[in-house]
């Protein structure tokens, strides 16, 4: 199951928007975060992490095509207009997909369904680049760029408003706290088992009722409020 999806609806005609709400609403993993009649509206919220905006091409003021390349930052981009002539301009903004309304039931359904496949495939995508070392974050030290393949991370530790990002070779520090780095993509494999500590899944070779062992005979404590992090690892305690 593909993890929560936050969306955006943009639409002037409110009873379209009901509609596609109502539809949204029947899928647990999607959650509306903001619904706009215009995107002059919306503007002031594009910081909001939002994974997909539903929009309508025509809107009075600036128009669909113009706020979604104002909105570069949300990743996907649905749209929804009788006004087809828009369809050829939209799809050069490698949107993924054009509903035409009238919005019709099994139209938004195979839209959504699209949506969830997409993500799914992303989701392993991001996956197999970890199993195969080819995902890597870059870290700035001094005047140099460091990059570091996430598979050579042995585990992330907190230091306030710093992160020590351990390897086998170095020990690195970024101005970035742990909960940030957490909810960057880079990390999707790390599970989070103290205050202090996150680290991989993959490299728990075992674990007590109050610490894990990782490869390289590495122990970290297990913090009492993140024992539920690790029911996936079923080893007896």
């Amino acid at each position: 199951m593909i993890a929560n999806i936050k969306c955006m609806i943009i639409d002037d005609d409110e009873l379209d928007r009901l509609v596609l709400q109502h539809h949204i609403n029947q899928y647990d993993n999607i959650e509306i975060v903001a619904s706009f009649d215009s995107a002059e509206k919306a503007i002031p919220y594009l910081d909001l992490p939002v994974d997909v905006l539903f929009i309508e091409t025509k809107l009075p003021g600036m128009n669909g095509i113009e706020f979604c390349k104002l909105a570069y930052k949300i990743p996907i981009c649905i749209f929804m207009s009788s006004h087809c002539e828009f369809a050829a301009e939209a799809f050069e903004l490698d949107i993924l997909d054009f509903i035409k309304k009238p919005l019709k039931t099994d139209r938004i359904h195979h839209s959504l369904q699209k949506l969830l496949d997409f993500l799914e495939m992303k989701e392993k995508s991001e996956c197999l680049d970890i199993l195969l070392g080819e995902n890597t974050i870059k870290i700035k030290e001094g005047s140099t760029i460091l990059q570091i393949k996430i598979t050579d991370i042995l585990y992330l530790e907190a230091l306030k408003d710093y992160t020590r990002i351990v390897t086998s070779e170095k020990k690195h520090c970024i101005l970035d706290s742990l909960g940030n780095l957490l909810h960057q993509n880079h990390f999707d494999s790390f599970v989070r088992i103290h205050r202090s500590y996150a680290v991989p899944k993959y490299l728990i070779r075992s674990k007590t009722s109050h610490e894990v062992e990782l490869t390289h005979k590495i122990k970290l404590p297990i913090g009492r409020s993140y024992k539920d992090n690790l029911a996936f690892f079923n080893m007896p305690n």
